[in-house]
C-alpha cells in the first residue's frame, strides 16, 4: 500500500517538535508500506526557513520506504495572524501541486491542524479515486476562536462550514484524544475511530540522569522543574513564570523552559524585567535528543491556559514525559487529568493558578521518593497502555482495511 501524507507541520525525527507522524510512518514501512510525506518547507516550530533559500520542491528519503517533499511555504507564521493564512492557503496551493505528481497512491491522508491542508487532501483522494482518511489533531477553528486568534465572523463562519464538509466528506476522521470524539460527530463525521496520541518508551531514558545536559547548561546540583515544547499562546507560559516568581526562595530550585515558538521573546524580555535567576531558556532540541533532555529533569510541566475546550486534549508531551519516567506536573484539566490521576502518574494543578503550580513544584523537590514513585508510575503506564507500537498497529489495522 502507498499512503500520501499531507502535514504542513510534520517533523522528522532529527527535528524539533512532534515527531509522532514520522514515528508511524516507520512502523508503516515496517508493514511492508510505503509512505510519501509532503510537507512544509519552513518550521512550523520556529516559523523560519530550513534553509537559505526555499524552494519549490526539495526531496528527501531519510529511510527506505519513506519520501519526504518540502514544498514551498511563505516564511511567515509568526508574524501575524493574515500572515499565517497566507502561510497556510500557500502550501495548500503547493502541496496539491505536488501531490498531483505522486503516483500509484491508494490512500490519502489528510491531518489537521492547519485545516486548510485537508482541502488538498480530500481533492487529491476524489482525483485519485481513493480513500480519504482526515486525522484531527486539534480542534480548529474552536480552539482559534475559544484563545482568541479568530476573531472575524466571517472567517469564523467559513472556518467552521470547511470543518463539516472535512468530517462529511471524510471516509473515516481519525481523533487523538476521547475528547474529541462528541465534537467531530456532532459536526458531521460518519466513522471516528480513535488512535489516541501515546509515546516510544524505547526513545527514552529513565534510568538516566542528564549529567551531560546538565552540564553543559550550569544546571547542576538543582531540582529540574522542566517544561519542553513550543511556546505559544495556548501554552500560557506566563503563567508558569509567575509560578518561578513565587520559588526565588528557592535556590535549589530550576525552572527550565526547553523550545521555541512566537511567544519565546516575551517570555524571555519578561523573565529578565523579573530578574528570575531561577528560570533558564534552551532552544528546541531534535526528537533524537529528547531523551537526553528529559533524562536531566526530575518533574516535567505540561500547561495550557483555563479554556473549556482543552479539557478534551490529549498533549503528546504528556505521554512523552511518561515515557521519560518523570513525574508530571499538570496544569491542564479533563481527559488528560483523568490519565494522571488513573495512572498516579503526576500531580494536577488548576490551570491558569500560579500558586497552586509553584506549591506542586515545592511539593515535588520536597519529596524526592514521591517524585521518583510518580515518575515510575508513569512509565509502565506508558510500556502497558499509552506505548506507540499498540497505537501504530491499530493504525495500521484502520488503513488496511480502508483500502480493502
Amino acid at each position: 500500500m502507498h499512503i500520501l501524507l499531507i502535514h504542513q507541520a510534520f517533523a522528522a525525527l532529527d527535528e524539533a517538535g512532534g515527531t509522532r507522524h514520522h514515528e508511524m510512518a516507520r512502523f508503516l514501512v515496517a508493514q511492508g508500506h510505503k509512505i510519501t510525506i509532503i510537507a512544509s518547507s519552513v518550521s512550523y516550530l520556529t516559523g523560519g526557513a530550513r534553509g537559505e533559500k526555499i524552494p519549490w520542491k526539495s526531496r528527501e528519503e531519510p529511510e527506505p520506504g519513506i519520501t519526504i517533499l518540502r514544498t514551498y511555504t511563505i516564511p511567515a507564521l509568526h508574524k501575524s495572524f493574515v500572515h499565517r493564512v497566507f502561510s497556510f492557503f500557500s502550501f495548500m496551493f503547493s502541496s496539491f501541486m505536488v501531490g498531483l505528481g505522486v503516483r500509484g497512491i491508494d490512500l490519502v491522508w489528510g491531518t489537521s491542524p492547519p485545516i486548510f491542508q485537508g482541502v488538498t487532501a480530500w481533492l487529491l483522494a476524489r482525483l485519485k479515486r481513493v480513500p480519504f482518511l482526515f486525522e484531527v489533531r486539534d480542534l480548529w477553528p474552536a480552539f482559534a476562536v475559544a484563545v482568541g486568534v479568530l476573531k472575524n465572523r466571517m472567517l469564523i463562519r467559513l472556518s467552521e462550514w470547511l470543518e463539516r464538509f472535512l468530517y462529511r466528506h471524510a471516509d473515516r476522521v481519525v481523533v487523538n484524544s476521547p475528547g474529541f470524539i462528541p465534537h467531530v460527530t456532532g459536526r458531521g463525521a460518519r466513522f471516528v475511530e480513535l488512535v489516541p496520541n501515546s509515546a516510544d518508551p524505547d526513545m527514552f531514558k529513565p534510568d538516566a540522569d542528564g549529567r551531560e545536559f546538565l552540564a553543559q547548561n550550569q544546571l547542576d546540583n538543582k531540582f529540574i522543574a522542566m517544561y519542553a515544547g513550543a511556546h505559544g499562546l495556548s501554552n500560557d507560559l506566563g503563567v508558569l513564570l509567575q509560578a518561578a516568581s513565587q520559588l526565588i526562595d528557592r535556590p535549589d530550585i530550576q525552572v527550565v523552559f526547553v523550545g521555541d515558538g512566537k511567544e519565546k521573546p516575551a517570555l524571555v524580555a519578561q523573565a529578565s524585567q523579573l530578574q528570575l535567576k531561577n528560570v533558564s531558556f534552551i532552544s528546541s532540541q531534535p526528537k533524537s535528543q529528547m531523551a537526553d533532555v528529559l533524562a536531566a529533569a526530575d518533574a516535567c510541566i505540561a500547561i495550557l491556559k483555563p479554556i473549556e475546550l482543552y479539557r478534551t486534549t490529549y498533549p503528546n508531551k504528556v505521554f512523552d514525559y511518561m515515557a521519560a519516567g518523570r513525574a508530571v506536573i499538570l496544569a491542564i484539566g479533563g481527559v488528560i487529568c483523568d490519565v494522571i490521576n488513573q495512572e498516579n502518574a503526576g500531580v494536577a494543578v488548576p490551570p491558569g493558578d500560579p500558586t497552586e503550580l509553584a506549591a506542586a513544584i515545592r511539593r515535588l523537590a520536597d519529596d524526592k521518593d514521591l517524585t521518583k514513585a510518580l515518575g515510575a508510575a508513569g512509565r509502565i503506564a506508558v510500556e502497558k497502555r499509552y506505548n506507540r507500537l499498540i497505537t501504530s498497529k491499530q493504525f495500521n489495522l484502520l488503513l488496511e482495511d480502508m483500502v480493502r
